[in-house]
């Protein structure tokens, strides 16, 4: 199961602790932790549901391409940061 960990800087701001989500895309990660951490969405994504400008998703430390509809695949063991 993929885990998923938020900078610093947005922990200060809203509780979202790392956590390990299902998901086969980034989108379908990122939606796992929004479930678990709601306001987080707002931070992360824009109001189409793309990535804010200012924010960057890496897997496995590579950054992702599709900032848009987050449809990058994430392995099973996937870190995304």
């Amino acid at each position: 199961m993929p885990s998923i960990a938020f900078t610093r800087n947005l922990q200060r701001h809203v509780a979202c602790p790392p956590c390990e989500v299902a998901g086969a895309t980034v989108r379908e990660s990122l939606e796992a932790a929004f479930a678990r951490y709601p306001k987080a969405r707002g931070y992360v994504l824009d109001e189409h549901g793309a990535l804010r400008f200012h924010m960057a998703v890496f897997v496995n430390g590579v950054p992702i391409s599709d900032r848009q509809g987050l449809s990058d695949p994430v392995p099973d063991t996937a870190e995304i940061f």
